[in-house]
């Protein structure tokens, strides 16, 4: 009975990790142990903490260049044993911190992430845009005891979160910025890592031993459509060895061959952000260099000229943004330099699909195109030095991939969620395909079921990267995992022949028409944007109606994070092309300009042609007088795992788009039609 199973768990608790049923893959309790998935060869590699990770690294690479974050005077750079050392000091105060640090319990880490584990807790990440509720809703599900911050602004949320949690006393530690407020638990950087002279060597080393890969050792809190954020709990292991598994998969250099260089822009509370950033770049011994506080705001490309990394990771609104780079620069230059570079990126589209058949003959001129663009546009870019390029997170458009594949940029996808340690299936230029995410990482296990008649299905994963549970959350995590380690995904997609994966959307954002038809909406609005260029987002709209309808935004710029009126530089150069003199959104909106209007008509019916089905045919649409912002409602929090960064790729939030332009949508049936 329930009864019995929590009365059993209770007194032995997860550490019994098989059942009459099998191995025990899953546990909900923050000091339980799960059975590591390691029943082929290469899954079967030693288990390690992150500690021992890290220490190896620093050990065998120990004047290397760890880290390297920008000042005033220039450069600041760590070695790896410096880095090492830091994070000892550090770890070491966390156990002295007058609220004492009880074994497994949470520390807010903004800075080195393994910190936190290094000292008997385990590591939580809040992002700097989250809400005081959300942050208070994180700090009582996790028991949080320290929360380390950057700035007065994120400090007075932590005070608000404070006073709202009653019985509880958190400490916090600033670490950047001059103390404004004056708390009797608040510590400034250098006053916090004072306290390490109280801690012995010894004492640390004993708590670092007590540590097990199969335990937690980070909470990451999963963005939920309904309800609080879930707090998913990772083992060391599955970072540790998902980390060493991406690494050799991508082909990653170490020193005295090569070091890599990377350059770090993204939040490292996305856990596909902190796995690429932070930990594969330890594991290779790489140099990871900190972009500017305001990179997304333009600085990102000065960084990479500078930097000059040799892997890049982009979500798909960087991606958009260097596109948009890219055309502006090309416009600027003269009409021979426009319809050389127009020569070169056919040429260069021709030649990587045909790669991707299969067929290895390089063209007698493709090195002229090599010397004459590509190399001009990685340059440009600061990406002349790079060898493969990444796209995190869920969005990026096909014509963007083409545009950078026809420029001999192949951006490899990859598929993953928080529950996957970030990471799940893999492109890379020797295994590529156009709209695919790739294989599965070795010794790791894909399967789609319940197909549909286009062969489309649930898919369902399985390995070493797949999560421990949901904190305190044993329903949830068994609807999560079932009892043969298999994690249901949500998501929707296909295998092909070769084992590629294509995933085409989430079982949730199914549209359910009033004749009963299931729609998917993910491959109708992609085949929009394809179709439209000057479109940013189209949502197609049609529950319990008898057709589906669309809202159209264009793309304009959002350069402070919130959209302007004006168009991009590429919507506009697209006007010009259709004749179109208008620059503004406000040109176009409310039928202003039939020229475009009739150009996005034209995309419409060209899209509807097609599909296979007439109910996933659009029949009406409309322009917004506006684009979809974080700030507006419409975009959720960026979420990289695929629980996944557009506004760096905001996740969009359906039901507040369907609630805001409800309006717009009654229109659309109220209207009569010829449907």
């Amino acid at each position: 009975t329930k009864a019995d199973k929590k009365k059993l768990e209770t007194e032995v608790g997860t550490a019994f990790l098989t059942t009459e049923k099998g191995p025990r893959y899953w546990t909900s309790r923050r000091d339980g142990e799960v059975h590591l998935r390691q029943e082929d060869a290469f899954a079967s590699q030693a288990p390690v903490t992150v500690h021992d990770m890290v220490m190896n690294t620093a050990i065998k690479y120990a004047n290397y260049i760890a880290l390297g974050s920008k000042h005033k005077t220039g450069w600041h750079l760590l070695t790896y044993i410096e880095y090492y050392e830091e994070c000892r000091r550090a770890a070491k105060a966390f156990l002295k911190v007058p609220r004492a640090l009880p074994r497994l319990r949470a520390a807010r880490l903004l800075g080195p992430h393994f910190l936190g584990s290094a000292s008997r807790g385990f590591s939580v990440g809040i992002l700097s845009t989250n809400s005081p509720k959300t942050c208070q809703v994180i700090a009582e599900s996790s028991e949080m005891d320290i929360f380390v911050v950057d700035n007065d602004r994120q400090l007075q949320k932590i005070i608000q979160v404070s006073d709202s949690c009653k019985g509880t006393n958190f400490a916090i530690v600033q670490y950047k910025e001059e103390i404004r407020t004056r708390l009797q638990n608040l510590y400034s950087w250098r006053g916090f890592l004072d306290l390490a002279d109280g801690v012995s060597e010894d004492t640390l080393n004993q708590v670092i031993d007590s540590q097990k890969p199969n335990q937690c050792c980070a909470l990451l809190y999963s963005v939920s459509v309904a309800g609080p954020p879930k707090p998913v709990m990772l083992s060391h292991d599955n970072i540790t060895w998902t980390t060493e598994t991406a690494a050799q998969t991508l082909s990653y250099k170490c020193p005295p061959e090569e070091q890599e260089v990377l350059v770090s822009y993204l939040p490292l509370s996305y856990l596909t952000a902190q796995l690429f950033d932070v930990w594969v770049s330890i594991s290779v011994a790489g140099a990871l260099y900190f972009a500017q506080p305001d990179a997304l705001r333009g600085s990102l490309i000065d960084t990479l000229r500078e930097v000059k990394p040799t892997m890049f990771y982009g979500v798909p609104w960087v991606w958009d943004r260097l596109l948009d780079s890219l055309k502006t620069s090309q416009l600027a230059s003269t009409q021979f330099r426009r319809r050389l570079d127009k020569w070169a990126m056919c040429l260069g589209l021709r030649t990587n699909k045909r790669r991707m058949l299969g067929q290895t003959r390089t063209p007698v001129c493709f090195s002229l195109a090599k010397r004459l663009t590509f190399n001009q546009a990685r340059r440009f870019l600061g990406l002349q030095r790079c060898r493969q390029y990444f796209n995190l997170g869920t969005g990026l458009s096909g014509a963007t991939t083409e545009y950078f594949l026809s420029l001999n940029m192949p951006i490899c996808e990859l598929y993953g969620l928080s529950e996957s340690t970030g990471v799940h299936t893999l492109s890379r230029q020797e295994a590529f395909r156009l709209l695919s995410c790739g294989k599965s990482l070795p010794s790791t296990r894909t399967k789609t079921q319940k197909e549909d008649d286009d062969g489309i299905g649930d898919i369902h994963i399985w390995g070493r990267n797949i999560f421990m549970g949901y904190l305190d959350d044993e329903e949830k995590t068994q609807e999560k995992i079932d009892l043969h380690g298999w994690l249901r995904t949500g998501d929707l997609g296909f295998l092909d022949d070769d084992e590629f994966l294509y995933v085409t959307g989430n079982e949730r954002d199914l549209i359910t028409l009033s004749s009963g038809e299931k729609i998917n909406p993910n491959p109708i609005e992609e085949r929009v944007k394809r179709h439209i260029p000057i479109v940013r987002y189209v949502v197609l709209v049609g529950q319990d109606a008898p057709y589906l309808c669309a809202l159209l935004t264009l793309k304009i710029n959002t350069d402070t994070g919130e959209p302007r009126n004006a168009l991009t530089s590429e919507a506009v150069a697209f006007c010009r092309q259709l004749k179109s003199q208008s620059t503004r959104l406000s040109d176009i909106v409310c039928d202003r300009d039939p020229v475009v209007t009739e150009f996005i008509s034209q995309g419409i019916d060209a899209a509807n042609a097609e599909v296979t089905s007439h109910s996933a045919k659009i029949v009406k649409w409309t322009i917004l007088d506006t684009d979809f912002s974080m700030a507006g409602g419409q975009l959720g929090e960026p979420d990289l795992g695929r629980d996944s960064v557009s506004g760096a790729t905001a996740k969009l939030k359906r039901a507040n788009v369907g609630k805001m332009y409800q309006p717009e949508i009654e229109r659309f049936y109220s209207e009569k039609n010829e449907y």
